[in-house]
């Protein structure tokens, strides 16, 4: 098994400022640094999003911001799935005891669709 190669910070900073630059070309600084392309690539990611105690680029802190944004959609989607699932059982079982539900003609549609 082949051991994993460690870099520290500083020197990937300085390899993806200079790719930047366009002081060297991607596989130049592959053979250079004997990196593979997929690494520096990878580097270039974090350094767009400030992983290398630099400041984020605008690019990089805007899909930080989108992932964030999504995940948070996620989050809320199965919240509101949740709760719809829970109030039309609440309504489904007042209505097998026969009492009122105190919501007047509230129905909720299982296809998902929201409550009515």
């Amino acid at each position: 098994m082949r051991n994993q190669r460690s870099f520290s910070l500083e020197f990937k900073r300085r390899v993806v400022e200079e790719l930047m630059s366009g002081e060297s070309r991607p596989a130049q600084l592959c053979r250079r640094y004997n990196i593979t392309s997929s690494v520096l690539y990878h580097w270039k990611r974090q350094y767009s999003r400030g992983k290398f105690n630099n400041e984020p680029t605008e690019e990089g802190a805007l899909r930080d911001r989108i992932e964030k944004l999504e995940r948070l959609v996620g989050k809320l989607t199965l919240e509101n799935e949740f709760l719809k699932r829970g109030l039309q059982h609440s309504l489904s079982r007042s209505q097998r005891n026969g009492k009122s539900s105190g919501y007047g003609d509230v129905s909720v549609s299982p296809s998902g669709g929201g409550v009515d």
